[in-house]
């Protein structure tokens, strides 16, 4: 796993700056626009609700929009990843909006061990983040040891059907890769991030893992969180199946062609008993 870790956590620092550069997360829309929120945030809002004055932490927050525009709701965030090149886009982020977010280095599983346990008022995890993660039970510990009691976990992730579809046949939805959660990784080979940049990347190889809907579920109600809210979602927010979808104007992606076949998303909530 500790190989996984270094090759992954390089991958993300050399993304890191393109993501910036990048149009797709919208920095320089954040700086000059001291209300707007990322696509991402927008799409939470509905079942996010009113997290203003929460004490909250982002988890695997990357480059920061995301935690940014949590601030901007009103929450009193912190943001934490495990890439610095990451947290080095996200600080220069904030210090442009003039908000103040304090960013930390540090492993997720880790993450109840650098911040104060037992104090979160909310725990938010952005889509796209648990693929990273070798195990789901240990996140789901840390996610329990951080939040106060009443707290809550808010997490948005690709649904884990859609993880188990090679995405390379365009004209039908063929399952491939697992379902379940494996301790070998999938092991991708790839020299393109997923923005639009000619930069090509010379940390090539990154390890994910899928985590079963049941698997996630399971795991949280084992440390003591309450399951609430649970929808999945016909979009994600990006073209997760190339040649088979559409975008709406919403930013969100959909299958072109009976969109009810497969689930893309879901969202989950979960309050600490």
């Amino acid at each position: 796993m500790d190989r996984s870790l270094q090759l992954n956590r390089s991958s993300w620092d050399e993304r890191a700056p393109l993501h910036a550069a990048s149009k797709d997360y919208e920095v320089e829309t954040l700086v000059q626009r001291p209300g707007h929120l990322s696509e991402t945030v927008r799409f939470d809002l509905p079942l996010l609700g009113d997290i203003n004055g929460l004490k909250t932490v982002h988890l695997q927050c990357h480059i920061g929009t995301d935690t940014l525009s949590l601030a901007r709701l009103g929450a009193k965030v912190c943001g934490l990843d495990y890439s610095a090149a990451s947290l080095a886009e996200a600080r220069v982020l904030a210090e442009r909006c003039a908000v103040a977010i304090e960013y930390v280095e540090s492993d997720v599983y880790a993450a109840d061990t650098v911040l104060p346990a037992g104090t979160f008022d909310l725990v938010y995890t952005g889509i796209g983040a648990l693929c990273w993660l070798p195990r789901i039970e240990p996140w789901a510990r840390a996610v329990a040891a951080l939040l106060k009691p009443g707290g809550r976990l808010f997490l948005r992730d690709g649904h884990p059907m859609l993880m188990a579809v090679n995405e390379d046949h365009q004209d039908r939805l063929q399952l491939e890769y697992p379902y379940f959660e494996h301790e070998a990784p999938t092991v991708w080979h790839n020299d393109q991030t997923y923005v639009e940049t000619e930069q090509r990347l010379a940390h090539t190889e990154t390890h994910e893992w899928n985590h079963g809907l049941g698997e996630v579920v399971t795991a949280l109600l084992a440390h003591g969180l309450q399951l609430t809210v649970l929808v999945e979602h016909q979009s994600i927010p990006w073209e997760a199946l190339p040649g088979q979808m559409v975008k709406g104007s919403d930013g969100e992606y959909r299958l072109r062609e009976q969109p009810a076949r497969l689930p893309l998303s879901y969202s989950l909530v979960a309050v600490k008993a």
